[in-house]
């Protein structure tokens, strides 16, 4: 259980924080990099949550999607080779990145093909949930960044990509499935003003 009485504990002050193993290192660590890109994505589909009706089921998911989120920051949070839970390891696990799955096929499911790319925007909720699907890209990233020095959970991983498609097709669904999607003309603005 999480106890906070003090928000500042000055122990940072020195350019270093504390991972989940009590190990301090820098906060431009790449470790570091990849977490703040995931707070920074979780807040940005916040966002998207808050645009989206009361009662809407992509809120509930979203919502689900938000603690998730905290649970891959405590991951990476986490360091070494040991990806199992336990009582001091919070680890995404593969049931995680399955949930995903299916709820991306959900929404899919329900959308005509796409026959261009798409433009970020129709609608406000559309919109935010392309710049969190953009912030989610940045984490993953970082968390690729990241798993090229130090070892990160496998299931973090594919968490994480499978989140950027989930924010997509979800985006996509909130523009009346696709009907107020806003194409790509390639090259729209090359002959005139």
């Amino acid at each position: 259980m999480v106890k906070l009485n003090r928000i500042y504990t000055r122990t940072g002050d020195d350019g270093t924080t504390g991972l989940v193993d009590g190990s301090r290192v820098a906060k431009y660590a790449a470790r570091m990099a990849a977490i703040g890109s995931v707070d920074e994505a979780n807040s940005a589909i916040g966002l998207a949550v808050i645009a989206l009706a009361a009662g809407s089921p992509h809120a509930a998911a979203l919502g689900r999607i938000q603690n998730d989120m905290f649970d891959l920051g405590a991951d990476l949070a986490t360091p070494g080779e040991d990806f199992s839970p336990g009582p001091m390891a919070l680890r995404i696990l593969p049931d995680q990145v399955v949930w995903i799955e299916r709820a991306i096929d959900a929404i899919n499911d329900d959308l005509a093909p796409l026959t261009s790319f798409i433009l970020p925007g129709g609608n406000e909720a559309s919109a935010r949930t392309h710049v969190a699907r953009a912030a989610v890209r940045r984490a993953e990233r970082d968390a690729v960044a990241l798993a090229a020095v130090e070892p990160v959970n496998p299931a973090a991983l594919a968490y994480i990509n499978r989140l950027s498609d989930y924010l997509f097709v979800l985006a996509r669904a909130l523009n009346a499935n696709g009907a107020g999607d806003v194409l790509w003309v390639p090259g729209a603005s090359r002959n005139g003003v």
